[in-house]
């Protein structure tokens, strides 16, 4: 009972969007093309022990956020804790903590939880310090700790998207230095 309790506390901190996704009710069948054996391979949760990242690209409806919660839901299971955010709102967090004189702590706490989900980055007008907040977030956590990043864009594009191409590239170098990709759809 100890340890059902213990899961269901993390899933609460997790705060995933759908608390209910698992691989076991994603459908591979609409792309074959998918790397199954990464997805597995990702739900293992081997790779936040290595200090691994991944990226999830794609366009929407393709299966990007309900793959990352799904990982994060395995992760929990085997005992590491998560924390899923959508961009906009783990950006918005960030601005509160600063207003509020919390931010140092509010970072240290992104930094070190063992796997951070980011979801949908390029879906909403970001703010323009999104970018150097988000490669803070990366450097911070780099070989340190595990994140999963979704984008419906090209990584082409994110330059654009945030504003500064030199802190995307910085982001990127990170992210994909020990890092798996995961194209989803088309």
């Amino acid at each position: 009972r100890r340890s059902d309790r213990l899961l269901e506390r993390r899933r609460k901190e997790a705060q995933f969007r759908d608390p209910h996704t698992r691989l076991d009710n994603f459908d591979f069948n609409f792309n074959k093309k998918m790397n199954r054996s990464l997805v597995f391979d990702l739900a293992t949760a081997a790779f936040i022990a290595k200090h691994e990242d991944a990226l999830f690209l794609g366009p929407p409806g393709t299966g990007k956020s309900h793959l990352a919660q799904a990982i994060g839901q395995a992760a929990i299971q085997q005992g590491f804790r998560v924390l899923y955010r959508e961009t906009h709102t783990l950006l918005g967090e960030i601005a509160d903590a600063t207003l509020d004189g919390t931010r140092k702590q509010h970072m240290e706490w992104l930094s070190t939880v063992p796997l951070l989900i980011i979801d949908d980055l390029g879906m909403r007008k970001l703010p323009p310090t999104a970018a150097e907040e988000l490669l803070e977030i990366v450097m911070r956590r780099y070989e340190r700790t595990s994140t999963v990043l979704t984008s419906n864009r090209p990584v082409e594009d994110w330059g654009k998207l945030l504003g500064d191409a030199a802190a995307v590239t910085a982001m990127l170098d990170r992210l994909l230095h020990h890092g798996h990709v995961l194209k989803c759809g088309p």
